[in-house]
């Protein structure tokens, strides 16, 4: 999302939206010397795209330092046999995203799952709610066409936006997750929310740690997503 970088200050209050509580304090548990060992992936590959915006191009980060690559290494820590495709682009909106997603999926072997992270460039421009809800409708309605399971990772909008453009934009995401019978994480960024420690310097995007919560936070969803068998 080269826009949401270029445009930290309007995005930064989202960060500090009052509804997500203060900062994680949650314990990680410490490695131990004893632990087992990651299982070794088996069975046939499991593919995953996942399409987005900069959140997943990895916006300020060295390319193996990204959300889906984070993401793959720890699906296969796990045994899954995983392989996910970075269809990431910074600066993408939900156009942007609908108008690739025929070329996208077109790109080997038809995946498992599509993991979708789009529609924070919308808010920032603040173009029309209703294509943003209609673009990605779109999007699901073609994975659903094409049997493709899909994880939706909603957004929510920064508080100068005002409360209607909010409280409209905000729905759009569980409305159509519900739709589509997709899987919802509700607020994608939530896991670096007033973590400074854990933000790029334009406080919107994550750092290298940052990116292993949100990893650490959606990996459940994800795996729990994915065609059973």
């Amino acid at each position: 999302m080269r826009a949401l970088g270029g445009m930290a200050a309007v995005l930064a209050p989202v960060l500090m939206l009052t509804g997500c509580g203060g900062a994680d304090k949650t314990p990680q548990p410490a490695p131990s010397a004893s632990a087992a060992p990651a299982p070794v992936p088996k069975g046939p590959p499991v593919r995953i795209i996942a399409l987005g915006d900069s959140l997943f191009a990895g916006y300020g980060l060295r390319p193996e330092q990204a959300y889906p690559v984070r993401l793959e290494a720890a699906l296969r820590a796990r045994g899954v046999n995983a392989q996910v495709v970075n269809a990431g682009v910074s600066g993408d909106t939900t156009q942007d995203g609908r108008a690739r997603l025929d070329f996208t999926l077109a790109q080997g072997a038809a995946p498992d799952l599509v993991i979708i992270s789009l529609g924070g460039n919308d808010m920032l421009r603040g173009l029309p709610l209703a294509r943003t809800k209609d673009n990605l409708d779109a999007i699901l309605a073609e994975l659903d066409k094409r049997k493709i399971k899909a994880v939706v990772m909603g957004m929510l909008a920064a508080p100068n936006m005002g409360p209607d453009y909010a409280r409209e934009f905000n729905a759009i995401f569980p409305a159509l997750a519900a739709r589509h019978h997709a899987v919802l994480d509700p607020f994608f960024l939530k896991p670096i929310f007033n973590r400074p420690d854990l933000q790029l310097p334009d406080h919107i995007h994550p750092t290298d740690k940052g990116v292993e919560a949100m990893v650490s936070a959606t990996l459940d969803k994800v795996a729990g997503a994915l065609p059973k068998g």
